[in-house]
Formats: structure tokens, C-alpha cells, sequence
């Protein structure tokens, strides 16, 4: 009889929407942006809280933020982003990246390594996909890899940060077997830094592939541009 006193009070705390986690009792607001992580940066140039509330304060003004900015990334200003992205025909991934940076008319406050204005974190994904895709590769391949990267970050058909873009499911297999989690030498961190700086070997091609290795039928189908090392290049 006691327990299941002891159970409708919990259940009765929970739906008055107040929360027990570790015998403390917290009281959750239904409007709260509560903070979240996320595998990627939410904003390319910096999660700061200045540049958090210069995107909550936008977006309220636009009417698709509804609470109090506050600065504090949460699920509800990753939504508002999103509901922006999608009316204005971006990559709808929550992420604020040079492109939705500007179609919000605004300029943040960058917290970048000095290459191209990406973040020290997103220059550092980059130069591990760089080691996990071409180690061993051409040095001007090394650069190529980072090159079809960023020409995907460019292109309006992929995600609009680096981030995004190699996370995308499917579309790298460095990430589907753990090696983009390998620390990058120092050829790949500097093959990132070129490609930034504007060296694209590939002429702006978004695709490559091994062709001793790939399975995939329809990259087969696409016109390969140029070749180097062991893998070809093809815009599209």
C-alpha cells in the first residue's frame, strides 16, 4: 500500500512537470531551452554566448524564436534555426554556418584559427578526415580530399559547414569506421589549412572515390574529371 503511495506521487511530480533525478526534486519550465549537446558545432564560428544571443535575438525579431534569449544553446533555438533554413531554402541542420549567418543578416563574432574563418575545432575535423581518407596519398590528393569538402560546404546540395558535411550520414566512410576519430599528422593538417587558403586540385569536384575499393553503383555512373593517387574525382 505504501509503495504504491509512494508511486502516484511520482507520477503525479512528473506530469506537474517537476523532475527527480538522484532523490533531488527540480522544477522543469515547459519554455526552458535547456542545453544540449550536439557532435558538431552549433554556430561554425563559435558557441559563444554573444554570438547565441545575437542568433536568438534575430530570429525572435523574425518570429521564429519564441522565449527569452538568454544565450544558452538549446532543442528550441537548434528548431527556430532549422525553421529558418528550411523557408529560406538552406541545408536545414541546425547548424549556423556562413550561410545562414548571412541570410540572417548578421556578422558573429569568429573564433577561428586564422584559416578561412572556420573554428580551430572545424579546421581540426577537417585535417582528420584529410588523415582518414588519403594517409598515404599525394600530398596534392591530401589536399584534394579537403577540397571536395569544402566545395561541398559551398554547394547548396550538401550541409553548409565542414561539420555537417562530413557527418552526413553515408557520406564519408572514415566516420562509419571510427578512423575520423584518429589524431591527424601533420601533412593532413596542412593539406586543410591549403585547401582553405583556396588550393582545390579538383576544380571544384564534389565526389571521389577508390576505384579498386568502391561498391557503390552509382558513383560508377559518374564522369570522372581527373585522377590522382588512388582516387578519381568527379563533379557531379
Amino acid at each position: 500500500m505504501k509503495k504504491a503511495k509512494i508511486l502516484c506521487l511520482v507520477l503525479a511530480l512528473v506530469f506537474c512537470g517537476i523532475g527527480i533525478t538522484a532523490g533531488v526534486i527540480s522544477f522543469i519550465s515547459p519554455h526552458s531551452d535547456v542545453v544540449m549537446s550536439a557532435d558538431a558545432a552549433n554556430i561554425v564560428k563559435g558557441d559563444t554566448k554573444a554570438n547565441i544571443k545575437a542568433v536568438q535575438t534575430r530570429l525572435k525579431a523574425l518570429g521564429y524564436y519564441k522565449i527569452s534569449v538568454d544565450g544558452i544553446w538549446g532543442p528550441k533555438t537548434r528548431a527556430a534555426v532549422k525553421a529558418f533554413q528550411k523557408d529560406y531554402g538552406l541545408v536545414q541542420d541546425g547548424i549556423v554556418g556562413s550561410k545562414t549567418e548571412k541570410a540572417l543578416g548578421i556578422t558573429l563574432t569568429g573564433t577561428s584559427s586564422g584559416a578561412g574563418g572556420y573554428s580551430s575545432s572545424e579546421m581540426n575535423l577537417l585535417a582528420r578526415c584529410v588523415y582518414a581518407e588519403a594517409r598515404g596519398e599525394p600530398y596534392t590528393g591530401q589536399v584534394a580530399i579537403a577540397a571536395v569538402v569544402l566545395n561541398r560546404v559551398r554547394s547548396s546540395k550538401f550541409p553548409n559547414t565542414i561539420s555537417g558535411v562530413i557527418y552526413q550520414s553515408g557520406a564519408f566512410t572514415c566516420v562509419s569506421d571510427g578512423q575520423i576519430n584518429y589524431s591527424p599528422n601533420s601533412s593532413a593538417t596542412k593539406a586543410a589549412k591549403d585547401a582553405v587558403n583556396g588550393w582545390d586540385p579538383t576544380n571544384g569536384c564534389l565526389y571521389y572515390y577508390n576505384p579498386a575499393t568502391a561498391t557503390s553503383k552509382w558513383i560508377w555512373s559518374l564522369k570522372v574529371e581527373l585522377t590522382i593517387g588512388r582516387h578519381s574525382f568527379a563533379r557531379a
